[in-house]
């Protein structure tokens, strides 16, 4: 059942739940944040609506950089704002930075511990009609293997919005990623957020598998922990918004409670929240384990429901997962 300190939306399971944009979500607090604090600004790559910074724009056009189409000068400028005092919020699509301007993100942004908060518009398979060019599926891979970066994936509109807020206040680099299209509304303003803690959004009865999942497929997640227990199979979902750090605490606790794990995410396989789930269980806590991710390739255009499910990343793939790494705990 949905874990009531939450604060879960109660209608997330209806078919008219609300959806809105996480870009949005963010927009809307870095102009709530700017209002507090001077040494907030903005830089965009030609894409301020895209990315939502068409809003602080409006509010505050002196503290919006525009540098074009050139990401790794985007960087370097954010690196020097930084230097200077200022808390640089730079946004464009992920497949652009830290894409296209990875060194300059290493060199100059994490190599220097400066404040810069680094917001990958774009992500992923929601990405939908811009294409295979634009969807990208490996920025949590490029972004956690930084020192001194702290990733976050969030799931929704709110809690884009309070990430935003608390990335703010952190002294060092940070990663936040988005996706183009609407989700659902799955947490509500009330839903705890704290860096580094996962969330258990679910909690069935004597459960047999974990579900740690980020991003919009949190939702897919718990649709398919109601699916299963309808089956007689009680699974933990688990919104682990935080990539680096990891919550290794909720994590390690968790596999030892079920016996066996299953990780979603949209990005690829390797390299994501798989991956940081993985490397720390075999090293304290080994257990069977199977990843829903994109399986070494790239994206294509369509719908964001049509890639989901051609790239076995929907429902059915998610169920597929946790009875096949069932079976092999229970063999």
């Amino acid at each position: 059942m949905l874990n009531p300190d939450q604060k879960l939306n109660p209608n997330l399971f209806d078919l008219a739940v609300e959806q809105r944009t996480t870009r949005e979500g963010f927009g809307e607090a870095l102009v709530e944040l700017a209002e507090k604090d001077s040494r907030i600004v903005a830089l965009s790559a030609d894409l301020r609506d895209s990315t939502r910074l068409d809003l602080f724009a409006k509010r505050f056009p002196e503290r919006l950089f525009e540098v074009g189409v050139a990401e790794q000068n985007l960087a370097g400028v954010a690196s020097g704002l930084a230097a200077m005092g200022k808390i640089p919020f730079l946004a464009t699509y992920a497949v652009f930075s830290p894409g296209r301007n990875w060194e300059q993100i290493r060199t100059t942004i994490c190599y220097n511990n400066v404040p810069v908060k680094l917001v990958g518009a774009h992500s992923g398979l929601e990405t939908g009609p811009d294409g295979g060019s634009h969807e990208a599926l490996e920025d949590i891979a490029l972004t956690r293997v930084l020192p001194r970066m702290t990733v976050v994936v969030v799931a929704d509109y709110e809690e884009a919005k309070k990430a935003t807020h608390v990335l703010a206040s952190l002294s060092g680099p940070t990663y936040l990623r988005l996706v183009r299209d609407k989700v659902p509304m799955l947490t509500s303003p009330e839903s705890p957020f704290i860096l580094g803690q996962a969330n258990i959004l679910w909690r069935g009865e004597n459960p047999v598998v974990t579900i740690v999942a980020c991003g919009s497929l949190v939702y897919h997640s718990l649709l398919v922990a109601k699916k299963l227990a309808k089956e007689g199979i009680n699974v933990l979902v688990v919104n682990n918004h935080t990539i680096k750090p990891l919550d290794t605490k909720t994590i390690g606790d968790l596999a030892r409670e079920t016996g066996a794990v299953v990780t979603v995410e949209d990005h690829q396989q390797a390299g994501g929240l798989g991956g940081a789930v993985a490397e720390f269980l075999v090293q304290h806590k080994a257990v069977p384990m199977e990843l829903v991710g994109v399986k070494d390739c790239f994206g294509q255009t369509g719908t964001p429901a049509e890639l989901i499910e051609h790239y076995d990343l929907g429902v059915e793939a998610i169920m597929t997962a946790v009875k096949k790494v069932l079976e092999r705990k229970n063999n």
